[in-house]
């Protein structure tokens, strides 16, 4: 298959997984998708795993089983029988089976006590890549206070942290999620430390220094002045390319140079609020 084939396929497969994600709550079978991919149904399940790694009916499984297991940790007010129906499940029999099946703990365990570590190996089984363009903006900020949970650690546990920052989150109003920027800068790369390096702020924005708390929620400063921007539309775990492709396409060829800051990015909504294919992220990098 030519380059320009392949990247056809592709994109027709990622406008498929796009599909999916704003359609979690529909009937989502091979018929209908392969419909909605202009694919033949006899060759379109095929299709779909040589470019994801996983069959159709395991890749809308897997999804759903995202969005639940998020709102399982994260939505700790909401019943899991609701969460149940939500994901397609007849009731919360049948999702706590399929739920165990897939990352070895019932909802209620997961909820209680996530094994992250296994969560995250299961969806790396999942292997799709975006062949979006970067498109760099320069642009200027102001000066940032927030108010930061450091992570330190295995990027695996991240989630656990930021449960912890949204309790304090929540708990405090010192900066509350709808009005104030969410913000999380990486301190190092996490595919080239050992585990146990991984540094990670997760920040949230504050007007005033934040208040002594028994989370290890503390003040620091974003600095203000030039950046460069990149506008991500998507999964998270999709963004690596396009920060790949600044350091090595744009960067050496814009005259410019960084500054002594790391870059952090900047989450316009949130999963699981809003599907994963309408996330909306902004990739800042500090220039001089």
């Amino acid at each position: 298959m030519s380059q320009q084939a392949s990247q056809h396929y592709s994109a027709k497969i990622v406008a498929i997984c796009d599909y999916i994600a704003l359609h979690l709550d529909d009937n989502l079978n091979v018929e209908r998708l392969s419909q909605v991919a202009h694919f033949s149904k006899y060759h379109f399940h095929r299709q779909f795993q040589i470019f994801t790694g996983v069959n159709v009916a395991r890749y809308v499984l897997m999804m759903r089983l995202k969005r639940a297991s998020y709102r399982l940790v994260f939505h700790p007010d909401e019943r899991i029988t609701d969460i149940a129906l939500d994901a397609s499940f007849e009731n919360s029999e049948s999702f706590s089976r399929a739920f165990k099946k897939a990352f070895i703990q019932t909802p209620s365990q997961f909820r209680l006590t996530p094994n992250w570590q296994l969560w995250s190996r299961e969806y790396e089984k999942v292997n799709l890549t975006r062949n979006d363009t970067v498109n760099v903006e320069l642009t200027t900020r102001a000066v940032t206070m927030v108010a930061v949970l450091e992570h330190h650690g295995a990027p695996y546990t991240l989630n656990n942290s930021i449960q912890q920052f949204i309790t304090w989150r929540k708990a405090s109003q010192e900066s509350p999620v709808a009005t104030s920027q969410s913000i999380g800068v990486p301190y190092n790369d996490p595919n080239i430390v050992p585990a146990e390096q991984f540094h990670f702020d997760i920040c949230g924005e504050v007007a005033q220094k934040v208040q002594p708390n028994d989370h290890g929620v503390i003040t620091k400063v974003i600095p203000g002045g030039r950046f460069a921007k990149i506008r991500h539309l998507g999964s998270h775990q999709q963004m690596d390319e396009k920060i790949y492709l600044f350091y090595r396409d744009w960067l050496p060829n814009s005259g410019e140079t960084l500054n002594d800051f790391p870059l952090f990015f900047q989450y316009i909504n949130l999963f699981p609020e809003v599907p994963e294919s309408e996330l909306i992220t902004d990739i800042y990098f500090a220039l001089k």
